[in-house]
């Protein structure tokens, strides 16, 4: 038996003596979410009068992040995210953080065909008897990333627990340099408080639930009062497939929903995600729970899975849609608020799926700062991004309906996203959409 702890220890050294390997105009790679080289990234900062041009990629940061926030001129660092979440948010509108747009099936495949890694840091639990370090709940694009690296840099973080998965590992052969220190706890991300207009909305989906049903579920106040609705509901014998596994499914496993019998194959009996994203007690419920997978993103978002699970049903939010169909969840005109992620991808492989079903869901409006209602349905963009086009939107719900868009033409478009839109803005998106020729003289709202 290989005693590689000999190789472990030769492998060890200081935050400050392994960040020593980047050079200028390097391209370095952080681990996401608890995967963040906490160590790393502060030796690294510390380096900044020494470096130029060094670009930096991650995701789902929630900070600090030192090599942003002590170089606010960006003469040392750049910082490049693939989906952010509020503290990356906060970097955007201040001119720090750029955004790398990417549909999450698509993301290990970016690494493994087109970019260029040269140093790779991540946290991830001990090493095992087998001189394998686990990727825990942070599996996503991994192994893709270090695949594509040319230097390995590790640090470990024994609050990190293991999770059962696949190519959620690396061995210390690949590796180039260990680190090691003290980490807090990790942080809980809770689960978001939903409203009295969110509640209509979730009703309206569950309704159209069925048992066995396969589930995906995005992030926000939203999906997981929808979680919280599944688990007061009659529903029996469903799974999770999901790039995120989320607090709502802890919710609907506590009361009994979560059996994942009618999955086949590998996935029998498995919730599968990508990433493990919650609270201290969803974390604890899949460190070694032989039930849960945490797998890299081209396996749980590829089309091709998602449409061989029976009754997949997806459920994601957005910020707005226009009516041709176009719908928007990344972006607020111009500023970015978060990233395509797998919307996209759940949402074609719900429609290819004989069996599936996918949900998009906003509230009609939203009141601003200083009291001003805004319709989330408009005539059309301008400047917001993109997330799902026209030809792949499907159902969209708000608290006035639920619409199926598949298939329709663009003057059965309008009239179908006005009749769901907030009363308040119908007569202006009518005119609208007479002025933009895609309105019937006939067309009568019920």
């Amino acid at each position: 038996m290989n005693d590689y702890n000999k190789e472990y220890n030769a492998k060890l050294t200081t935050p400050e003596k392994a960040v020593k390997v980047i050079k200028s105009g390097d391209w370095v790679d952080y681990g996401c979410l608890h995967a963040y080289p906490a160590l790393l990234d502060r030796a690294l900062a510390d380096r900044k009068e020494e470096l130029e041009d060094v670009k930096v990629r991650s995701l789902l940061m929630h900070g600090p992040l030192h090599i942003v926030e002590e170089d606010p001129n960006q003469e040392h660092f750049t910082y490049n995210s693939w989906h952010m979440v509020k503290f990356e948010r906060n970097l955007c509108d201040r001119g720090l953080c750029y955004f790398i747009p990417m549909l999450f099936r698509n993301l290990p495949g970016y690494y493994r065909r087109f970019l260029d890694v040269d140093v790779a840091m991540m946290a991830v639990t001990p090493m095992d008897e087998e001189g394998y370090f686990n990727f825990s709940v942070n599996n996503a694009t991994a192994r893709a990333v270090l695949d594509t690296a040319k230097v390995i840099i590790l640090e470990i973080n024994d609050k990190l627990p293991r999770l059962f998965g696949k190519e959620n590992k690396v061995h210390i052969s690949e590796v180039d340099a260990i680190v090691e220190g003290e980490h807090p706890d990790l942080f809980e991300i809770p689960s978001a408080s939903g409203s009295e207009i969110d509640e209509l909305i979730a009703n309206q989906i569950v309704s159209q639930m069925e048992d066995g049903a396969c589930v995906q579920l995005g992030v926000g106040g939203m999906p997981d009062l929808i979680g919280k609705k599944i688990a007061e509901s009659d529903l029996k014998n469903l799974g999770v497939h999901s790039e995120l596994i989320v607090n709502a499914n802890l919710d609907m496993y506590k009361a009994g929903k979560i059996t994942n019998s009618n999955k086949t194959g590998e996935m029998k009996g498995k919730t599968v995600g990508g990433l493990v994203y919650g609270t201290k007690e969803l974390v604890e419920w899949t460190a070694e729970n032989p039930d849960v997978m945490i797998c890299p993103m081209d396996y749980v978002n590829d089309v091709n899975i998602i449409r061989s699970l029976d009754k997949f049903t997806s459920i994601n939010s957005c910020v707005g849609v226009d009516l041709f169909g176009q719908i928007s969840s990344e972006s607020a005109g111009t500023r970015h608020i978060s990233g395509t992620g797998g919307q996209l991808d759940f949402l074609t492989g719900a429609y290819d799926n004989p069996t599936g079903k996918s949900f998009i869901c906003m509230p009609s409006s939203r009141v601003d700062r200083k009291g001003v209602r805004h319709s989330n349905v408009h005539a059309t963009f301008h400047g917001d991004i993109i997330t799902d086009p026209r030809s792949q939107s499907y159902q969209l719900v708000t608290e006035y309906g639920m619409v199926n868009l598949a298939g329709r033409s663009t003057w059965e478009r309008a009239e179908m996203l006005i009749s769901v839109a907030h009363p308040d803005f119908r007569e202006e998106l009518i005119q609208s959409a007479e002025e933009m020729k895609i309105w019937r003289r006939s067309n009568k709202l019920k």
